[in-house]
């Protein structure tokens, strides 16, 4: 009943009107987002969020990463597509994630997902397989163990260390 009555009063202020019409439309579309996103209401994911205010605090800090993080890799992906000579060195890596929820990694992998020049392509246990576009960063002689925490601390790392704050 909460998220139905939150729903509604977000419409009702949206639309800023008391017409009957928009009471009706609100009621209708809180009740079809309640009804539509209660199975995952009760799959758990929401015991996997912190609720505290530090954790709002780490909310905002992994806000800032990100946004952060996106602008650096729209700039380099744009320096690359307009100065061909960069190098594009593309190749599939593994990265490594101590989160432990399936919310927390499904939020790093799109974050990293959303970010120019990294690609999510599959997530197995504690480990997540990224396409990305600049492996140079990995020496051609760092294999194995070495080349999994290279990767992680230059795709991953930054991003983890924010969503630990506020997700399991």
């Amino acid at each position: 009943m909460i998220r139905f009555t939150t729903l509604w009063v977000l419409w009702m202020l949206l639309t800023g009107s008391l017409q009957w019409s928009e009471l009706l439309t609100g009621t209708v579309i809180a009740a079809l987002i309640t009804g539509l996103s209660q199975r995952l209401v009760d799959s758990g994911s929401q015991s996997d969020l912190i609720f505290t205010p530090r954790s709002l605090l780490s909310l905002l800090r992994y806000l800032r990463v990100f946004a952060l993080a996106l602008i650096q890799a729209n700039l380099d992906m744009a320096r690359r597509v307009l100065s061909p000579s960069l190098p594009i060195d593309p190749a599939v890596v593994e990265v490594e994630t101590t989160l432990q929820s399936t919310l927390g990694k499904l939020v790093l992998a799109n974050s990293i997902t959303l970010t120019p020049g990294t690609l999510t392509v599959d997530l197995q246990q504690n480990r997540l397989l990224v396409h990305w576009i600049d492996t140079a960063v990995l020496a051609g002689d760092q294999q194995g163990e070495a080349a999994l925490q290279l990767a992680t601390r230059e795709i991953a790392a930054g991003f983890e260390q924010h969503l630990k704050g506020f997700l399991r």
